[in-house]
């Protein structure tokens, strides 16, 4: 037997599981031990829970009685610094099981007997919103004890960024660590990646392509909630690979109210035959916008840029396009005038390359900002692999980012520059000291100097084709002399 085919030694093997018990036991055992061995990890995902900075204890299957039933919990955390502490129950699902309400709701009231500060559940379920919980249960459970959600991807994303991103102090530690998210990366872990847009997918695809589809349609909001989790999905994955807080865009009501941006998806999918959201990546010039357009099987993503805000509109084009040099020649930009409505412009970037005058329609109407975007195919299936839907999306979302976004820059004005000191004027015989003068102001009138006498460093600039200076020297208007 060659040393080929001989299993390297795990800390947390993959394998020996049989059966979901199995893999949940297991999955909660590693999670919850290796928690308490990297305090940065195990701090990292409590303390948006409200656990203190603390020592961090874990057990697993803890017995309660509530009533005459004994119940098991998968595991319990304990987070306690000096007189404090946050402790918070802990259930658990793997592959495709989901979260039972019944369930979950003995063990809020088990908390709330026990005097305990939390229920944490921790699933493959995405909720549409951050800070949602994908079960429903009795609010009024929820008085005393609070319920927080992690998907099994959020704990890959967290200890990732960790690991290799924010650090770990001792090296053992992050061993560990990397022992977990190699455990959590295997297939058989049952910590799976989004994987389905849902049972009723096909058919309200289906009904938008026959034009047939109502907002009251069975199946609709689930759709919609579904393109939700996939963004939220596709900001932890890219994060994860990023090193940054990628997060999906939404309005304060609607964090506020959930259903209002339910409710906006149901409306623009029944109307438009569209879905569409925003990401938002630290320090880039715009938020990454995703549409997917179902009855034309199209993926668009776009980002919007200000223009600069000097220079002439070639000029300002120009700009932009140095920045796309790697960029498809597929990709479109569209360019907005100040005080127009729609964009002014829009061509491929291949042909703005060769003549950046297409996206100036007035050259009297300065260029307030561009619109760069890529269209792509869309896949169609509701699950996973090729030519599915979620997968379309994912490779748009990377394919726009490492091709186009990461490029680009915002505009910002160069510093002013200190004027050179003028050389002295010889006074002529004639004329009194008084009246001589090499004060700047003295310099700055509108009359153009004579090339034989011109005071170094006034010299006009002349035009700048790949430069933004003042418009005012690079649109070649003279200024006539004063009578």
């Amino acid at each position: 037997m060659t040393e080929e085919t001989w299993h390297e030694a795990r800390l947390i093997p993959t394998s020996g599981i049989n059966g979901a018990e199995e893999q949940e036991r297991r999955a909660t055992s590693a999670l919850l031990a290796v928690m308490t061995a990297v305090r940065e990890f195990g701090r990292a995902l409590t303390k948006p829970f409200g656990a203190p900075a603390g020592n961090v204890e874990a057990y697993i299957e803890v017995p309660f009685f509530l009533g005459e039933k004994k119940l098991f919990p998968d595991g319990l955390i304990r987070v306690s610094r000096g007189q404090k502490a946050w402790t918070a129950l802990v259930e658990v699902k793997t592959g495709s099981n989901e979260l039972a309400a019944e369930q979950l709701e003995n063990y809020l009231d088990i908390a709330r007997e026990q005097g305990f500060d939390a229920v944490l559940t921790i699933s493959n379920e995405i909720p549409a919103i951050s800070g949602q919980h994908p079960t429903k249960v009795d609010k009024r459970k929820l008085r005393k004890v609070a319920l927080h959600h992690l998907s099994w991807t959020k704990v890959l994303t967290e200890a990732v960024m960790q690991k290799e991103f924010r650090g770990i102090a001792d090296p053992d530690q992050a061993w560990i660590l990397g022992e977990l998210i190699r455990y959590l990366e295997h297939p058989r872990s049952g910590a799976l990646e989004f994987d389905d847009m849902g049972e009723t997918w096909v058919a309200t695809r289906n009904a938008i392509a026959a034009g047939t589809l109502r907002p009251t349609d069975k199946g609709v909001s689930e759709v919609a909630n579904r393109f939700d989790a996939l963004l939220r999905f596709a900001s932890l994955r890219l994060g994860r690979q990023l090193g940054a807080e990628v997060t999906p865009v939404l309005a304060r009501k609607e964090l506020a109210d959930p259903s209002l941006r339910t409710q906006s998806l149901i409306d623009t999918l029944a109307h438009d035959g569209t879905l569409c959201g925003s990401i938002r990546i630290p320090d880039t010039v715009g938020e990454l916008v995703v549409t997917a357009d179902l009855r034309a099987a199209r993926l668009t993503c776009h980002v919007d840029v200000d223009a600069p805000k000097e220079g002439r509109q070639t000029t300002r084009v120009n700009w932009l396009v140095r920045q796309l040099k790697n960029a498809p020649p597929d990709v479109r930009i569209e360019a907005y005038v100040m005080h127009g409505r729609g964009a002014g412009a829009a061509e491929l970037l291949k042909v703005v390359r060769d003549d950046p005058t297409v996206l100036v329609t007035d050259p009297a109407k300065d260029l307030r900002s561009f619109r760069v975007a890529l269209s792509l195919p869309m896949g169609s299936k509701r699950g996973r692999g090729r030519g599915s839907f979620i997968d379309s999306v994912l490779a748009a979302v990377d394919t726009f980012y490492g091709e186009v976004i990461q490029h680009l820059k915002a505009w910002s004005a160069a510093p002013p520059r200190l004027r050179p000191e003028p050389e002295a004027v010889e006074r002529q015989p004639d004329v009194p000291p008084s009246l001589v003068s090499t004060s700047l102001s003295s310099q700055d009138g509108a009359e153009p100097v004579p090339a034989a006498n011109a005071v170094a460093g006034n010299e006009p600039d002349g035009p700048a084709e790949d430069g933004l200076q003042n418009p005012s020297t690079q649109d070649g208007v003279k200024v006539p002399p004063e009578d």
